[in-house]
């Protein structure tokens, strides 16, 4: 089958979004190019990183793919997403130069090629993702493993915003916690945090192709007795959803929500409210050039902020319910 490639220049504080875009716009599936610098020192305390080739690509900056099948009007869609990119900048979103290219290719030029880069990768002390098409053996007697196919780029694991939320999750659940999971796309953090003790958890997303994801990583993981997989918009289905089985207790211990900042300051209250009082919320997604104004957002609806995690130019927050 051939597809049409639409190739977009922009920024890695863009990238969640335009990533987005070329999804609602009918996009088959998205790939997203990063820097890559093998001489770049990394942390490796929790393991070795495996290198990929090198490219010229300048920091800070992506190269997004997305693929639409044969018959689609291109121009249209490049319409619409140029259109939306450029609205990011009234949100105080640079998407950068947002040049854009399209091209024919072949199902195999791009729906398993890059595989081959996804290994089994340690995340935290305890946590260690890991490629359902990959065979991996656990290193130690308290390693735990999450199976993953993460479908179309709803997130591998393996970008700073997921590893910081993971690490997060490991410091703070307890046995037998209830957990929400706002915004959960392939599932990894709820999957995680079963994994790490939480007896419950609600894994929620807008997208309906995420939540089908989702659900499909959860049964790998022979988790369906533990994880709720719901369409919603954040929090709506707590407070509007009356009859649904939502598998937990709210108010919960636990929220974690790995989302773009202007997302996370729609809803702070939301979460104060559906938190047990000592309640963790753990705030993900946030560029550096947001974390004041997500800060300053987190102590309006009361919360503290116990802990700012950093890796590269990414920010999240342990905050706690007073």
């Amino acid at each position: 089958m051939i597809w049409r490639e639409m190739k977009i220049h922009t920024t890695e504080q863009a990238m969640e979004m335009i990533s987005n875009f070329l999804h609602e716009a009918g996009a088959g599936g998205v790939t997203i190019e990063e820097p890559v610098d093998n001489n770049k020192p990394r942390d490796t305390s929790l393991g070795e990183f495996y290198d990929i080739p090198p490219n010229d690509i300048p920091e800070g900056e992506v190269w997004l793919s997305g693929y639409f099948p044969e018959g689609i009007d291109m121009e249209a869609v490049i319409k619409e997403v140029s259109q939306r990119s450029e609205e990011l900048r009234e949100f105080d979103i640079d998407p950068g130069s947002i040049i854009i290219s399209v091209k024919d290719v072949n199902d195999d030029d791009w729906a398993n090629n890059w595989k081959q880069y996804f290994k089994p990768l340690r995340v935290s002390s305890q946590l260690t993702i890991k490629p359902t098409w990959e065979e991996y053996t656990p290193q130690s007697a308290d390693e735990k493993i999450i199976e993953l196919d993460p479908g179309m780029a709803f997130g591998t694991g393996t970008h700073p915003t997921t590893t910081l939320c993971l690490r997060a999750l490991e410091g703070i659940i307890h046995d037998g916690d209830d957990v929400i999971d706002v915004g959960t796309g392939s599932g990894i953090l709820a999957i995680g945090a079963c994994l790490l003790g939480a007896s419950r958890v609600l894994a929620l997303d807008l997208d309906p192709v995420a939540v089908t994801i989702a659900g499909e990583n959860v049964t790998l993981n022979n988790l369906e007795e533990k994880i709720t997989v719901v369409e919603s918009d954040l929090l709506s289905v707590i407070t509007k959803g009356v009859g649904l089985e939502l598998g937990i207790t709210v108010p919960v211990r636990v929220v974690v929500a790995n989302i773009l900042a202007e997302v996370i300051l729609l809803f702070p209250d939301d979460v104060y409210q559906a938190l047990q009082p000592g309640g963790y919320f753990i705030a993900s997604g946030i560029y550096k050039n947001k974390e004041q104004v997500v800060r300053e957002g987190l102590l309006a609806a009361g919360f503290e902020i116990e802990e700012t995690a950093r890796e590269e130019d990414w920010i999240a927050f342990v905050a706690r319910k007073r």
